[in-house]
């Protein structure tokens, strides 16, 4: 039995990473209404990221910083030269600028390494109780995940910056006719959505090792998550992050790994037909008012 509270609590760490991911995808698509494509790659970005920095010889965590700045800055860049152009046009035309975006990176990535895996070698000692051990890096993680979460919050609700990404969500015609710079504050938020993306793939890369192609199974994760928490609503992504991993916690120990993704995409529909608005919707309603 405590090996079953064991395996929950160890997935309720990850699924804390998982809505950190999340975070960043739900937050490009609250502000500018775009479902980024590009956001597995991205992840696979912070991967790699920290692991070069690792290898000339930055601590891991240090190095998180580092592959937050430089997320933050490729995202921007990437928002003036594929989004831009797409925003208030069918949404057909921003999913294929940014697939275009994921493939070209992909592709990049695979022929520069391959598809071998990689491993950032992290040593922390781990929490023991009752003859099991929870593993350091994944206390880690989900520490270093809260930490920015709260700090995006704050940014969010307590800073001019913040409340200027909040308006334009809301209304961007009216935040247009206020004085705020939508387009900039645009580029600000699709940045941070890519930077969140990057910090969390490097907070991944301390826990398993990775390839050129493990964006997809997490950009997935990503939107299972985000319908989950709500379309647009950052609280609600780390919250259905934590539930999923909640349910791999649950139902690791009872059958073969392989077999928790199928059962993650049958809650997914579920969710997505029972609560259209995803079973965290109401925090962002509250927020709103």
């Amino acid at each position: 039995m405590f090996g079953i509270l064991a395996s929950i609590v160890d997935g309720v760490l990850v699924g804390s990473v998982y809505g950190l991911a999340a975070m960043g995808l739900t937050l490009i698509w609250g502000v500018m209404d775009v479902i980024n494509l590009s956001h597995g790659a991205m992840i696979v970005a912070g991967m790699f990221g920290l692991f070069y920095l690792v290898a000339l010889g930055l601590p891991a965590y240090a190095a998180l910083l580092p592959v937050l700045v430089a997320g933050f800055a490729v995202g921007v860049g990437l928002y003036w030269i594929s989004v831009h152009r797409m925003i208030g046009r069918p949404p057909l035309m921003s999913l294929l600028a940014t697939f275009a975006v994921n493939m070209v990176l992909i592709g990049l990535g695979t022929a520069l390494w391959g598809t071998v895996l990689f491993n950032v070698p992290v040593a922390l000692p781990g929490v023991g109780w009752k003859g099991y051990t929870f593993t350091g890096t994944h206390i880690m993680a989900a520490v270093v995940t809260a930490l920015i979460a709260g700090l995006l919050y704050l940014f969010l609700y307590r800073t001019r910056l913040g409340k200027a990404i909040r308006a334009v969500a809301g209304n961007r015609e009216a935040a247009e006719l206020n004085g705020i710079p939508t387009t900039q504050v645009l580029a600000l938020a699709f940045g941070l959505g890519i930077a969140l993306a990057c910090i969390s793939g490097a907070l991944i890369a301390t826990l398993f090792p990775f390839t050129v192609l493990s964006g997809t199974a997490y950009q997935l994760k990503s939107f299972v998550v985000t319908v989950l928490g709500g379309l647009g609503n950052p609280a609600g992504a780390l919250l259905g992050g934590i539930a999923l991993g909640l349910l791999e916690g649950l139902l690791t120990p009872f059958m073969p790994v392989s077999w928790t993704t199928i059962v993650e995409f049958v809650v997914f529909v579920i969710v997505l037909i029972a609560f259209p608005r995803g079973l965290f919707g109401f925090l962002r309603h509250a927020r709103s008012r």
